[in-house]
C-alpha cells in the first residue's frame, strides 16, 4: 500500500480564461469613471490658497538655488586656491 499524504496538487482555484475578462474598451471606461471618481474625492485649493501656496514655493526655491549658489561659488575659489588657477 503507498502513502499519498504531501502528495496532493493544491487547488489553484479556477484559471482565467481570456473570455473571464473584459474587453479593452469596457476596461478603458472603468479606469475613467474610477478616474472621475478619486477627482469628486479631491478637497481644491481656494484661489487664496493656491496663490499661497505658490508665492512659498517660488520663495522657497529662490532660497535654496542662492544657498547653493554660494556654495557651488565657495567650494570653485576653494578649488582654485587648492590646486592653483
Amino acid at each position: 500500500m503507498s502513502d499519498t499524504v504531501g502528495t496532493a496538487v493544491p487547488d489553484r482555484g479556477k484559471g482565467r480564461d481570456s473570455g473571464d475578462r473584459p474587453g479593452l474598451g469596457a476596461r478603458i471606461a472603468l479606469f475613467y469613471r474610477q478616474v472621475v471618481s478619486e477627482l469628486r474625492k479631491v478637497v481644491w485649493p481656494t484661489r487664496k490658497e493656491l496663490i499661497t501656496y505658490t508665492w512659498v514655493v517660488i520663495v522657497f526655491v529662490t532660497v535654496v538655488a542662492t544657498i547653493v549658489a554660494i556654495l557651488d561659488l565657495g567650494f570653485a575659489k576653494l578649488v582654485l586656491k587648492v590646486f592653483g588657477g
